[in-house]
């Protein structure tokens, strides 16, 4: 399927759009964009978009979707920009539109356990006022400062996945404007659904390139009253690792499994200013447990406790004040940025692997740093085989860089797949993985995707050149 091809934007296009989004929304012409407007978080490659548009209103949206997929004029959807794969930059130009002004929080259905919010409610937002209710959400992601519609768009998942599923697991509908302005709704407040093809489960984590959510019902759970968290120290990462399948065998299973190694902690405490409760060990387990009452979540992080000292855990560090907790998990909400800040640039291999290979797969990265000669620092949810390796430029020329990056993703992605994973766990896939997911699912495969990208988007104009 060959690339489409786009009309530029002209003083015409501008004129029409301000019509059907000014004044109650905003249209921004390409010399007064900001440049963060002009990448996303991964930051490698930079293209500013020749129009911004901050929609209030699914009017608004399916206006200038209809408007653009007449005019065959490309658009790209922008959430926070918190992305890390590219999927929110304007390769081709023409217009952006954010979800930046559609951030309401519309309804909280009691009865039915929903909340209705459009796209550009924050992750922290939503978080905060059911929480404040006794409702909780689970998905977690790292980015607290992400929206539900970048959250939706990847199937963001988080620390929490490893007992409560990722963000699929908690959409239960969406309103959705295709490319030709079309607005339908999927999904809905029913628990149960067996109607055809779940359009519902095609839209999240496609990145924006099948249609643009305007609205998400996501369900809620009751808000656990405790939880408490447990840091094990081991002797080594491997030790660490190879724990992981016995605590999820034990069917004692936590909210949260995390590993660490003693590099990115000290890394973290000092982009933080802040000393981490134990940095003695060369690796550790971040474990966290939730429920009804303080003696529920005792009964079970005893069990786990004991497995871990017996597997070869150093110490069980308990993290029970509010206190504690805050200091581990702010350094460990940090290291993204810590390890950003230690190094001139990196980029970030997101792999999934069974959660029996993941000693495997962490094993394998020591040989990939010191075969290729680049510096890898990492971290991840252990507990569902979701790996963050970032391979950091550090003082390495751009040129040398390029191919060192190159080299070390090939072997890893390699990797990953030898062991039954697959390329993405939650980032998404962007542009930044395209060839990686063409060789990871082949090419019947590949054409399957690109088959529903054409039905749902013939012209090609929803966030081009990203998936696939």
């Amino acid at each position: 399927m060959s690339e489409p091809t786009f009309n530029r934007l002209t003083e015409a296009d501008i004129a029409y759009l301000k019509s059907v989004v000014e004044p109650t929304g905003k249209v921004v012409p390409r010399e007064q964009i900001h440049e963060d407007y002009s990448h996303d978080e991964m930051g490698a490659v930079h293209q500013f978009p020749d129009l911004l548009i901050e929609a209030v209103s699914t009017e608004q949206v399916a206006a200038v979707l209809r408007y653009a997929n007449e005019r065959r004029l490309p658009v790209t959807p922008r959430g926070q920009g918190t992305g890390l794969v590219g999927a929110a930059v304007a390769l081709h130009g023409g217009i952006m539109l954010s979800t930046a002004r559609m951030n309401r929080i519309l309804e909280l259905d009691e009865d039915n356990l929903t909340l209705t919010v459009e796209p550009g409610v924050l992750l922290m937002e939503i978080a905060k006022f059911v929480e404040e209710r006794d409702f909780f959400y689970p998905p977690d992601p790292g980015e607290k400062s992400a929206s539900i519609g970048g959250n939706i768009s990847t199937n963001a998942g988080g620390m929490r996945a490893v007992k409560y599923g990722v963000t699929r697991d908690y959409v239960r509908g969406l309103e959705v404007v295709l490319a030709n302005g079309d607005v339908i709704e999927v999904g809905g407040k029913i628990v149960k659904n067996s109607s055809g093809y779940s359009i519902k489960d095609l839209i999240i984590g496609s990145e924006g390139t099948l249609g643009f959510v305007t609205k998400a019902l996501l369900k809620l759970l009751p808000l656990p009253k405790k939880a408490i968290s447990l840091l094990i120290p081991f002797a080594d990462l491997a030790t660490a690792i190879e724990t992981v399948p016995v605590i999820i065998r034990s069917k004692y299973i936590p909210t949260a499994i995390e590993y660490m190694e003693q590099p990115v902690i000290l890394c973290a405490e000092q982009y933080l200013g802040k000393k981490f409760p134990d940095h003695s060990s060369d690796a550790y387990l971040l474990l966290t447990f939730d429920g009804n009452s303080r003696e529920e979540v005792e009964a079970i992080y005893e069990k786990v406790a004991e497995i871990c000292l017996q597997a070869g855990a150093r110490d069980v560090l308990i993290s029970d004040t509010d206190e504690r907790q805050t200091s581990i998990w702010s350094a460990r909400g940090a290291f993204l940025e810590a390890i950003k800040a230690s190094t001139t640039e990196m980029e970030e291999c997101d792999v999934v692997v069974p959660r029996n290979h993941v000693a495997d797969f962490v094993k394998y990265t020591k040989e990939v740093e010191q075969k290729v000669g680049v510096r890898l620092s990492g971290f991840g949810h252990a507990g569902d085989g979701n790996l963050h390796v970032y391979v950091l430029r550090d003082d390495l020329d751009s040129e040398t860089y390029a191919r060192k990056l190159s080299e070390a993703f090939d072997l890893l992605y390699a990797k990953a797949h030898e062991l039954g994973g697959q390329v993405s766990g939650e980032h998404g896939i962007g542009f930044a993985k395209k060839e990686f997911l063409a060789e990871s699912l082949g090419e019947v495969s590949m054409n399957l995707m690109r088959n529903i990208k054409h039905a749902f988007d013939p012209n090609g104009i929803l966030n081009p050149g990203k998936v696939c």
